[in-house]
């Protein structure tokens, strides 16, 4: 069976490979820059056509260059309409492992940042329309329900963990092995140079934060301004941060999602409290656990429903259609959704788990795992059980080892942070903000989004591009108010999941 086109291809969200090839440069020459697309496509928003491709060739091993091995980066930018840029912006959506050529087209209805900002969008090596790693179609999590503790389900857990590490190792062969934060970071600085630019700022999302601390810890001379939004703790290991997966977005879960459904019980009809709504749920994934349904876009089981739920907790703008979904699922609404099955690229992955299992080491084995999820399934049943890191317990790791992010002789760093962000709690970003000298948090109060600069939230937007444009950076922590949960039917856009829709929408 192919695992990609099961449970994960419809619950991992997606960031889509440009299609164009892109213009080519030798190692140390100008990128070749071309119009990425010779007819818009539709659903290209305005601005869309100003955006470029190009492409830059890196050593594959930037600690042995002389070997000649090279791979191909490749890259896009948005310049202003006039043409005068006073800053470069460099821009990545997270993942790790997100392409993010896609990325500058959000930023065309904030003019102070696309009228003032040559705004550059990256899929770093392993992902994208860069030279690829890839886990040959595997994907472990979500192939069979965590929650059954038997010892044949737990065998069958973690050894497609394991057959996750070998799959992806094996499959990615040289490149993967050199698909680090310490090899990206090398990459970004000689597109600086290729820019011929003496300083860049800095845009990151989500796992962005954690390639955007790396990159000023490397390069703290060439960074100006710093923008961390949704921050994983970049100040210890990988494994701190997907520890605290379970707990985010529990907390997302009880605290926004199931009292939102609730408030329109009208209209779901799926319990008239959150708790009323956490049973329904309870009862769902039993009764797709017994009966699966199939539906136009795949199969559902209980497995399936926890992503689902799970992925429409990064972003409030899902939860309508989400809620409809779950209803028709626990058989209490009549179908009036045809729901949109996603794919996740599998460069995605394969870049995901050599970042992750690479970059630090990972404390534990299969019995540190099983009494891991047990523990943390029992606090924090959504999602608690389930371990995307848990591959990196049967890691070939190789010997790298990055520099610690301090923060001293670093550009000031704005970090802006939701309170109730599911991926990335936060307290990891309280953590990195208390252990990274001369940065600043914007807390985001009453607020769960993953992702939050340039979706509509004004107070935030505000400070980042005074930042961002005008180099005005806030004296000390400060916070914004959040944007309201939606109504029913209410368009609201997340920048991250618009990227990925603008990408779905240009065919790329």
């Amino acid at each position: 069976m192919n695992r990609k086109r099961t449970a994960a291809t419809l619950v991992v969200t997606a960031t889509a490979l440009l299609l164009a090839p892109p213009a080519h440069a030798a190692p140390g020459r100008a990128i070749a820059w071309e119009k990425c697309f010779d007819t818009l496509p539709p659903g290209a928003p305005p601005g869309a056509e100003r955006l470029e491709c190009g492409s830059f060739t890196a050593p594959m091993d930037w600690n042995n260059p002389r070997n000649g091995k090279t791979i191909t980066i490749a890259v896009s930018r948005l310049t202003p309409k006039n043409g005068k840029a006073k800053t470069t912006v460099f821009t990545n959506p997270g993942g790790p492992g997100g392409a993010g050529r896609s990325l500058p087209l959000v930023y065309v209805d904030r003019p102070k940042l696309s009228e003032n900002a040559e705004i550059i969008g990256i899929d770093v090596r392993g992902t994208g329309g860069s030279d690829n790693v890839t886990c040959g179609e595997f994907f472990a999590l979500g192939t069979t329900d965590p929650r059954d503790r038997s010892k044949a389900n737990l065998d069958r857990i973690y050894g497609d963990m394991e057959q996750q590490a070998r799959t992806c190792q094996s499959a990615s062969g040289e490149l993967g092995r050199y698909v680090t934060t310490d090899q990206t970071v090398k990459d970004l600085d000689l597109l600086r140079q290729l820019l011929g630019k003496k300083k860049v700022s800095w845009l990151g999302y989500s796992g962005g934060s954690w390639m955007g601390a790396y990159y000023a810890t490397y390069f703290p001379k060439t960074l100006d301004r710093i923008v961390l939004d949704s921050n994983a703790d970049f100040t210890g290991p990988w494994q701190n941060v997907f520890d605290d997966w379970g707990m985010g977005f529990e907390r997302r879960f009880r605290v926004d999602f199931l009292p939102w459904v609730a408030k329109y019980d009208d209209l779901y009809h799926l319990g008239k409290t959150g708790e009323e709504v956490r049973q329904s749920y309870e009862r769902t994934r039993a009764k797709l656990n017994a009966e699966p349904v199939t539906r136009p876009e795949g199969v559902y089981n209980g497995v399936v429903l926890d992503f689902l739920l799970r992925a429409s907790l990064y972003d409030k703008s899902s939860f309508d259609a989400t809620a409809t979904l779950f209803a028709e699922l626990a058989g209490v609404s009549p179908q009036r959704l045809t729901a949109q099955a996603t794919s996740y690229p599998d460069a995605s992955t394969g870049t995901l788990y050599s970042i992750l299992c690479n970059d630090t080491p990972f404390q534990g084995d299969r019995k540190y795992l099983e009494r891991d999820a047990v523990r943390d399934g029992a606090k924090w049943p959504l999602f608690g059980y389930y371990q995307l890191q848990g591959p990196c317990a049967f890691w070939d790791r190789p010997d790298v080892r990055l520099k610690k992010p301090t923060g001293h002789g670093v550009a000031p760093t704005l970090m802006v942070q939701s309170v109730r962000d599911p991926a990335t709690p936060i307290e990891g970003a309280k953590k990195a903000h208390r252990d990274f000298n001369n940065s600043v948090l914007l807390t985001v109060e009453d607020e769960g989004d993953h992702g939050i600069y340039g979706f509509g939230n004004e107070c935030v937007n505000t400070v980042v591009e005074r930042y961002l444009v005008d180099g005005v950076a806030p004296r000390k922590d400060l916070s914004c108010p959040g944007v309201p949960l939606p109504t029913p039917g209410e368009t609201v856009h997340n920048p991250l999941t618009r990227a990925r829709q603008l990408a779905t929408q240009l065919g790329w």
